[in-house]
């Protein structure tokens, strides 16, 4: 498999998802410029964390105008696997990719700690290797990670089981106490219709690793080279 990770103005968490990628899971990837108009011959394209373009105006809001992103969208359309990881994700829903928005945490303060993830759909290129209900143990990192889109959409996901991951206790369990930004139906991570693009909120390639006592993440990434 071959990998792309997309750089904007403002990522930070690029190196880390071209470390894991290149280094734990011995894949070639390259790292592509926002500027660039074209993709490499790439299956799998990654479009990392951080605060792309400064999260001026709102989150992902002026990244979806980056050149690269004709070349991202039409390698959706193709049926390739894209995955966003937080301001990825946010990236996704602004350049309509996959439904719903972003909103302020909850709290309104920027959270950063382990959350537990309890798997909801086990079937697709991301989590062919987990199993229904397995619940994940990946760190967040994020101000605006409370996710929400209107009742019929939400309708659609569940019809769709396109609800990929939520947030939950150790035990499986879902509530308020257990969902760190407020985010609708304790949503952490969702796929399109054709379930080849997810985005997520949690930070997988920062648990992908047993010197970092943290190898969850890495069953996400084993799920897309199988």
């Amino acid at each position: 498999m071959k990998a792309a990770v997309v750089v904007f103005p403002g990522s930070n968490c690029d190196s880390d998802c071209w470390h894991v990628l290149n280094d734990v899971m011995k894949t070639e990837v390259e790292y592509v410029w926002h500027k660039e108009t074209a993709l490499p011959d790439v299956d799998l394209v990654v479009l990392p964390g951080g605060f792309s373009y400064g999260d001026y105006l709102r989150c992902g809001a002026i990244a979806r105008f980056s050149p690269v992103m004709n070349a991202v969208m039409n390698h959706a359309e193709q049926g390739r696997p894209i995955i966003g990881i937080c301001n990825g994700f946010q990236v996704l829903l602004e350049v309509g990719l996959l439904p719903g928005a972003m909103l302020r945490n909850r709290s309104l303060r920027f959270v950063c700690k382990h959350v537990y993830l309890r798997t909801e759909n086990s079937e697709t290129v991301f989590t062919n290797r987990l199993s229904s209900g397995e619940v994940l143990q990946i760190p967040i990192a994020h101000g605006e990670g409370n996710y929400f889109c209107d009742e019929k959409t939400l309708e659609e996901l569940e019809a769709g089981n396109q609800i990929v991951f939520r947030y939950c206790s150790q035990a499986g369990e879902t509530g308020a106490s257990y969902n760190p930004n407020g985010s609708l139906a304790h949503i952490a991570g969702i796929t399109n219709r054709k379930g080849n693009v997810l985005g997520m909120m949690p930070h997988p390639e920062r648990a992908s690793e047993d010197v970092l006592n943290a190898g969850d993440g890495r069953k996400i990434w084993e799920s897309v080279l199988k």
